[in-house]
């Protein structure tokens, strides 16, 4: 029998502790929280020291994930693991090296767009989609090196495309809808 996990697989919230009270009254063992949309490294840092405060203030509710098996481990302990994504690449700047840093400190999921043109790809809002850059061919090998799961959510097709043939490891879209679904959205307001 295959045992099952329930995993909030992106979130963005006005984090409390009413929060994560209710993440365990519901049963969520993990959460891929964003701790970057548009921030630098430092900001980055910043919103990981708060995360740090809240795994102090609440072990019996909340601690860093760091692999699947946290998932299993906080099914078993009744708490959530917590795992940080970027919903943008800006915390690492244009420095390959942050990529290991950013992992070392715990992220595990990084878009490599967020709607508009990155150092790294062409995101969906973009009217050519260019794909992914040099720059983007490094970092996605870097991110490969390191284990950190490339997001390809908010991406255009062609950069997504690009990333799934240069990328040695899968993949990840977190969140998105069929590309569909927004040219039904306009039909539906004309």
């Amino acid at each position: 029998m295959s045992e099952t996990l329930l995993i909030d697989c992106l979130q963005y919230a006005n984090w409390s502790e009413k929060i994560l009270r209710q993440m365990r009254e519901g049963g969520v063992h993990g959460v891929h929280v964003t701790i970057a949309y548009h921030e630098t490294f430092r900001e980055m840092v910043l919103n990981l020291e708060q995360w740090n405060r809240w795994f102090e203030q609440y072990p019996e509710l909340i601690f860093k994930g760091r692999t699947g098996d946290d998932v299993r481990r906080a099914k078993a302990e009744g708490r959530t693991a917590i795992f940080f994504g970027f919903q943008n690449p800006s915390p690492i700047e244009n420095d390959l090296g942050l990529i290991e840093i950013c992992h070392t400190l715990g992220a595990r999921f990084m878009q490599l767009t967020y709607n508009n043109q990155s150092l790294l790809a062409t995101g969906c809002y973009e009217d050519e989609d260019t794909g992914v850059t040099r720059f983007g061919k490094q970092a996605i090998a870097e991110m490969n090196r390191v284990g950190l799961v490339i997001d390809m959510s908010h991406s255009g097709e062609r950069s997504t495309l690009e990333t799934i043939e240069v990328s040695t490891r899968p993949i990840a879209i977190t969140h998105a809808n069929p590309a569909g679904t927004q040219r039904y959205a306009t039909s539906l307001t004309q």
